[in-house]
């Protein structure tokens, strides 16, 4: 007969892998990451070349520090990303008149009619989840909910 174990003896049993919630999030991450290649090689970017654009569709004439911070990017990431799409004809790099301390990302013609190809991608991912809008806004939602609670945890550097 099988030994029954007590949520003592459970605790120390080294952790699993497939039990861990973070290697569930990186699969995710990286299937995610997979699943947008092929959606956004017509449109000529990478995944994080994609959230650059986003961010700029929603409120065009950023500094690069706001979208470095609301993208969680430093600047050593973000000042190539930047280059290639300038590169691309999508952005322009130009210093803030007031302040010439600071550049601010400006998109192209090229770069506003892009998104308009674009519109589809969260469709199509959606799609290749099978998941409905709702259920995606709920991932979402308690993803976010999860990732405030760790950033609260975390000590001040």
């Amino acid at each position: 007969m099988q030994k029954r174990h007590t949520k003592s003896e459970k605790t120390r049993e080294p952790p699993r892998l497939e039990a861990q919630l973070c290697f569930a999030i990186y699969g995710a991450a990286h299937a995610f990451t997979r699943t947008y290649k092929p959606l956004l090689e017509p449109l000529g970017l990478t995944y994080p070349q994609y959230l650059v654009m986003l961010t700029l569709w929603e409120e065009d004439r950023q500094a690069v520090k706001a979208i470095g911070e609301r993208l969680g990017l430093d600047s050593g990431t973000l000042s190539p990303l930047l280059k290639r799409l300038e590169q691309a004809g999508l952005v322009e790099r130009l210093r803030d008149k007031q302040d010439e301390r600071q550049v601010r990302i400006v998109l192209t013609e090229k770069g506003k009619t892009l998104s308009r190809e674009a519109a589809g991608v969260m469709q199509a991912i959606g799609a290749a989840a099978g998941c409905s809008l709702e259920e995606m806004e709920d991932l979402r939602d308690g993803l976010r909910e999860i990732k405030g609670r760790l950033l609260r945890e975390q000590p001040a550097e």
